[in-house]
Formats: C-alpha cells, structure tokens, sequence
C-alpha cells in the first residue's frame, strides 16, 4: 500500500479517501501496535466528525480499550488530556486547515508526540497486513465522556498570568476554538470580542486557514473597536495567527522570529536554541542570533519539529504557519497557549504587537512550481543533491534533510518534491529583490534541464 500518513497524520476527502472503514483500520492498527489499554478521542467541528469518531471509537473498543469521549476540542486540548489521562494514545479526527469536504486523524502517544515516521510504518503495516489484537467478547473495552477543558484551562491559568486588561478580538472559524478560546482569554482578565464563534462544520464565515485574505473581518473589527489585537485559528485550533492594533495582519515568518528570539531571551539566551522548518525566513536567524541563540532546521511537518526540540534541548519551535511548539509544557502545536503566551511577551516588552514584530526584518519570498511527473519528481531532487553544489558557489549551509535547501550570506533556495501534485516546488529568500529573482531564475533554469532529461528517459 501507499503511504497512508501525511506530515500530519490520516487525511483525505471524505467518503473518497477517508472512509468509515479506514477510520476502524487505524484504530485497529494503533490499538495494536501501541498495546493500548486507554485512549482519548477528540475531534473538531466538520459535518464527518462524528461519523469517523463511531467507526474509530467502536475499532478501539473492540481490541478491549477504554475510550474517553472529548467532543469537540481544540486539538492541544486533546493532547493535554492525553497527558493528565495518562492514555496510551490520542486520536484527533481533523483536517486542521483544510476544507470541510477534507477530514482526518491525528495520532498522538503518551507523550504528546505526533505519531513519528516509525510509528506510521508499523501503523501501515498492520493494516496492510489486517493483523489486528481484537479483544474476546467478555474483555471488550468501555466508552466514558470526559470534559477535558477545565484540566486545559487550569494548565493556562497556571502559566501565564496577565496585568493589562487587553482588548482581545476571537476569531474562532467556527471551529474547535469555539470550546476554550473565550473563556480562556476572560478567566486572564482580558476583554474579548467573539467573531465566528459558533461552531459549524461547513466553516460559512471564512475559510479554515487562517491568512491576510481570510482574516479581513477580522482586521475591521480590531480596527472599527480600537482593541489591542486580533487573534485567530485555523479548524482544529493548533495554529494561531495574529492582526496588530492597527488591523494589519501579521506576517508569520516575522511573528515567529519575534516571538522565538523573545523565547530565548526568557531562558537566558546564550547558546540556546529554536528549531523551525526549512521553508522559515532567515529573520528566524536574523532576531535568534542578536540574542546569542541558534536556529536549527527540521522536515516540514510539526512532527519534525517536535523531534529536532527534543533532540536539541530547544526552548521553543515552531512553522511559519502559526503552529507553535511550547516544549515546557507539551508537544504538540497548540494555538490558544500561543496566544496568550505572545501576550504576555508584549506584556514583559513593554510594545505593542507592531512595535513587537517591527523590529523583524522583512526580506523577499519568492515561491514558484516546476510541472514534473509523479514518476521522476523524487529522482530529479535527488539528482540536483547529489550536482547542485558545484553549480553555486558562496554557500554557507547544504542540507538535504527536506528536499535540497542552500543558505548564502544574503538568500537561500530550497527545492522540494511536492507530496500530492506533479510538480517540483522552489522558494527562494533573499535580502533585495535583485537577489532573490536572480537565485530563482538559476534555480528553475536548472530543475527544467533536470526534469526534460529525466522524463525523456522514462
């Protein structure tokens, strides 16, 4: 079979790829592999939710585990309440961005880690091979709802603690945010403002992921109220994205070199470290080294990231995306902890969220797509590995630990297979424009040579 797990779990077109019956398969199949005896199901608010949570739960109780029941969670609300449960796994049936034709599963272990690429291939295996650990009929497991939020909300109060009444305008998407953000900026002292704060899995007030273009009411409110800042959230809540006090929408890479090199100051700075995705702006770099820290690089995927933070000892991580990882506390990506987190970084700075992330540097993202068949797409990344580095000269850092990514002292290029189109993605980052266009024109000059030589052999 295929490969069934993406960079962020099971996800698929409902009743086209993600059917009732793979929902039973990876609940067989993880019952399984992870020997589980407990486990927690959580999921957001899209129309198949609860239609994949029946087929998913009843495969759970039928290899002899005990299920806790969140309904409609945030997902970090779910992998926290794997850890105060103490389950074996998590489950999390979401898209997180996508539309609402797209659900999925996210798999969480005991400690609030993303099921890794080892896990996803035993995982795979099993269900390959429909080798599954059913329980006899006396042993079967049981079902309990269990609230999750209080635990949730009490980690929060716990760790931030806020002087400012802030003017805080909510803009849940009518996702899962609708269970916890509110409440959770209220019991802080702020004064909230609620846009799209019904839940509703069609998503009819704006599109799930949360950008410039789809934050637009958002930026009206925050500015036609004279609040202090907007905050929203994409469908399942584990990515956050910000509009400052004067209703301009917050760059990601920008936020996250902010808010990261803020991060490391807190923790005595020197020698510390973040991690980001290689697909982050080199800002990261730029406010990570004014404070003594260093930026270490992982795949794209919040998996990835959760991994290199584990493996160096980071204070923080996270993707130019809004998905935010707060190791202290847990693993996963977790939107509303970031929120109120990055209040009271302005708190503790004494700015406002432009003054904030103005002292970021912006420099030029360029993003273009080279069509490549399905066939060659892999063979051409690797190929360009393997020649790219005699072909530029100046280069500070090679990495090919995410398709081919090249650092120089002013821009860097990245050349990546896409995972679900016929096309061969290049970003390319520099400090002028000059510089960017001329790195990306040598770069695609170079992939289409590549790709008309390796598909004119197939």
């Amino acid at each position: 079979m295929g490969s069934l797990f993406g960079s962020s779990g099971v996800r698929g077109l409902v009743n086209v790829v993600l059917t009732p019956s793979l929902a039973c398969d990876v609940g067989f199949a993880v019952a399984t592999y992870a020997k589980a005896k407990c486990a927690v199901v959580g999921r957001d608010t899209r129309v198949s939710g609860c239609m994949l949570e029946d087929a998913l739960v009843s495969s759970l109780v039928s290899c002899g585990v005990k299920v806790y029941l969140l309904g409609v969670v945030p997902t970090p609300v779910l992998a926290y309440a794997v850890r105060v449960l103490g389950a074996d796994v998590g489950f999390m049936v979401t898209a997180s961005h996508n539309p609402p034709q797209y659900n999925g599963i996210k798999v969480f272990n005991s400690q609030t880690f993303s099921y890794v690429d080892a896990d996803q291939v035993a995982v795979e295996r099993l269900i390959s091979e429909r080798q599954y650990s059913l329980a006899d009929w006396k042993d079967l497991g049981q079902v309990f709802l269990y609230d999750a939020l209080p635990a949730y909300l009490d980690m929060v109060k716990k760790t931030v603690s806020l002087r400012k009444s802030w003017h805080v305008v909510v803009d849940a998407g009518c996702g899962a945010a609708c269970s916890v953000v509110a409440e959770m900026f209220k019991i802080l002292g702020c004064k909230v403002t609620a846009l799209n704060a019904q839940p509703d899995g069609y998503f009819p007030a704006r599109a799930s992921e949360p950008t410039g273009e789809s934050l637009k009411d958002l930026s009206k409110t925050v500015c036609a109220l004279g609040a202090d800042i907007g905050v929203a959230f994409d469908g399942d809540a584990d990515r956050v994205a910000f509009v400052d006090e004067c209703g301009c929408f917050v760059d990601f890479d920008q936020v996250l070199a902010a808010y990261g090199a803020f991060a490391l100051k807190q923790s005595g700075g020197s020698d510390g470290v973040i991690v980001v995705n290689v697909e982050a702006s080199m800002c990261v770099e730029t406010m990570v080294e004014r404070v003594g820290g260093r930026v270490v690089r992982s795949k794209v995927g919040d998996i990835y990231v959760s991994e290199e933070i584990v493996r160096e000892r980071a204070v923080f991580g996270g993707e130019p995306c809004g998905a935010w990882v707060h190791p202290l506390l847990h693993f996963c990506p977790d939107g509303p902890l970031s929120a109120v987190l990055f209040l009271r970084a302005l708190e503790v700075e004494g700015k406002t969220v432009s003054e904030f992330v103005g002292e970021v540097p912006k420099y030029l993202t360029l993003r273009e797509s080279v069509k490549c068949s399905n066939k060659v797409k892999s063979t051409v990344v690797r190929l360009l590995a393997e020649t790219i580095k005699t072909e530029f000269e100046g280069f500070s850092d090679f990495s090919v630990i995410d398709g081919v990514r090249l650092a120089f002292k002013d821009s860097w290029l990245l050349i990546r297979a896409s995972g679900t189109e016929p096309l061969i993605r290049v970003t390319v980052e520099g400090k002028t424009d000059v510089v960017a266009k001329e790195l990306m024109l040598k770069a695609t000059s170079l992939i289409l040579k590549r790709v008309v030589a390796e598909e004119e052999m197939v």
